[in-house]
C-alpha cells in the first residue's frame, strides 16, 4: 500500500498507520514550498523557548496532568510552527514507550547534555516535575545575565556604528562641495583641512573596496570563528582581559558555572558527572578547559576547592565558599549563593557601564563629526586674511 496522511511529526504517521493495522516500511515528509503549517514562517527555537516549556511542563505536571497530556495541550497552544513539531515529535516518543530523555536526546540542538541530564535524573528519582522546574530556573537565570552582558555593548556598539556611518556620508556627499567651494580660494588650506579632502576623495573612488574589505573582514572573523578552536580560545582569553567590559565577562561566566554546578548537583547528579555538563556550559573556552581539569583532579580524590585554586581561574571569595559548602555539605546552596552574587555584580556594573559610556560616546561622536565640521571651516576662517 502507499498513500499520504496528515501528522504533525513522522512518528506521529506511523503511530497513526499501525493503529490502523498497516506496518510502515517508508515514511517520508512530502516536501512543500513554505515548509511545515501551510505556509507559516518557522521562527528559531530559543534557550528562551526551551525554558519556557520546562516551567510549564513543571506546572501541568505539580497539577496532577500527565505527561502525555501536558505536552498535547503545550502543542496546541504553541504558536511557533516549530515548536510545535518538536513538542509533538517528543510527545509521539513519549507515547510509544520512550523516556522523555531518550525523547529530547532525539533533539540536541535544542535539548543540551545538561537538560537531557537533569531530565533523567529527574525520572529515576520520580521527582521529574521538581527537576523541571530548577532546569526552567537556571535557564531563566542564564538566560538573564547573558542578556545583561549584550546590554552592555549593544548601546556602544551602536552609537559607535551610527557614527561612522554619519561621518562617511559626510566625507562622501558634503565635503565634495566644500572642496568645490575652496578651490577659488586662491591660498594653500590648512593640513587638517587637506587631510579630510584627501579622505573624502579616496572613500569617493574606493567605496565600493573599503564595502567588501569590511564585509570580507566579518566573514572570514565569523568563519575563523566557528572553525579554529586555537582562534575562539584567544578570543575568549582576550575577552576576559579587556579593560572595564572584561571583569563583566568574568564575573558572568563564574556565575554561569556556579549556577550550573548547584542546578545539576541539587538534583543529586554526582560531582565528576555535573563537572561535565559545568565544562560545556561554561561559555569560554578558558573555563571549559579549566573545569575540565577540576574533573580530572576531583575524579582522583582531590576536593573541589583545591583543584578550583590550581587552575587560578576562580576568585577567592568563591573558592572559599566552595570550600564552605564542602565542609558544610550543602555545596549546591553555596553554589547558588555565589552564582547570585556575581549575578548582582554583574548587573551593577552594567549600570555602571552605560552611565560611564554616555559621555564617553558623546566626546567620541563629538570628535568625529566635529572634527569633520572644524575642517571644513578652518579655510573660512582664513577667509579675510586672502581677500
Amino acid at each position: 500500500m502507499s498513500g499520504q496522511t496528515e501528522a504533525p511529526s513522522i512518528s506521529m504517521a506511523k503511530a497513526l498507520l499501525r493503529q490502523q493495522g498497516i506496518n510502515p516500511t517508508r515514511v517520508r515528509k512530502k516536501a512543500t514550498l513554505f515548509g511545515i503549517g501551510g505556509g507559516r514562517r518557522r521562527k528559531k527555537l530559543k534557550p528562551a523557548d526551551t525554558a519556557i516549556m520546562a516551567r510549564q511542563l513543571a506546572t501541568m505536571m505539580a497539577a496532577g496532568v500527565p505527561l502525555v497530556q501536558s505536552m498535547d495541550l503545550m502543542a496546541q497552544g504553541a504558536r511557533n510552527p516549530l515548536y510545535q513539531e518538536v513538542l509533538t515529535d517528543i510527545r509521539g516518543n513519549v507515547e510509544s514507550g520512550m523516556n522523555l530523555a531518550d525523547a529530547l536526546q532525539q533533539h540536541p540542538k535544542y535539548f543540551d547534555d545538561l537538560f537531557v541530564n537533569l531530565v533523567a535524573a529527574g525520572e529515576a528519582s520520580g521527582t521529574l516535575e521538581t527537576l523541571l522546574d530548577k532546569i526552567a530556573t537556571y535557564k531563566e537565570k542564564n538566560e538573564s545575565i547573558k542578556s545583561k552582558v549584550r546590554k552592555a555593548l549593544f548601546y556602544p556598539s551602536a552609537v559607535i556604528i551610527v557614527a561612522f556611518i554619519v561621518s562617511g556620508f559626510l566625507l562622501y556627499f558634503v565635503v565634495p562641495e566644500f572642496e568645490s567651494l575652496f578651490q577659488g580660494f586662491g591660498a594653500d588650506l590648512p593640513a587638517f583641512t587637506r587631510v579630510v579632502i584627501g579622505l573624502s576623495d579616496m572613500i569617493q573612488q574606493w567605496w565600493w573596496l573599503i564595502i567588501m574589505s569590511l564585509i570580507a573582514s566579518v566573514v572570514v572573523f565569523v568563519m575563523t570563528l566557528r572553525r579554529s578552536y586555537n582562534f575562539r580560545r584567544r578570543i575568549d582569553k582576550w575577552l576576559l582581559k579587556l579593560p572595564i567590559v572584561g571583569d563583566i565577562f568574568y564575573k558572568s561566566v563564574v556565575a554561569r558555572f556556579s549556577r550550573t554546578l548547584s542546578t545539576m548537583f541539587a538534583a543529586g547528579v554526582p560531582l565528576v558527572e555535573a563537572l561535565d555538563s559545568v565544562a560545556g556550559a561554561s561559555g569560554n573556552i578558558v573555563f571549559e578547559e579549566g573545569t575540565r581539569q577540576i574533573r580530572s583532579q576531583v575524579a582522583t580524590g582531590q576536593k573541589l576547592q583545591t583543584a578550583m585554586s590550581v587552575t587560578g581561574l576562580f576568585p577567592t571569595m568563591a573558592e572559599q565558599m566552595i570550600a564552605i559548602g564542602e565542609e558544610s555539605g550543602a555545596l549546591d546552596d553555596m553554589c547558588a549563593r555565589i552564582a547570585g552574587t556575581y549575578e548582582e555584580q554583574v548587573d551593577d556594573q552594567v549600570d555602571a557601564l552605560s552611565s560611564l559610556l554616555e559621555p564617553l560616546i558623546m566626546v567620541l561622536i563629538g570628535v568625529l563629526v566635529g572634527g569633520l565640521v572644524i575642517a571644513m571651516y578652518l579655510p573660512i576662517f582664513k577667509l579675510g586674511s586672502v581677500v
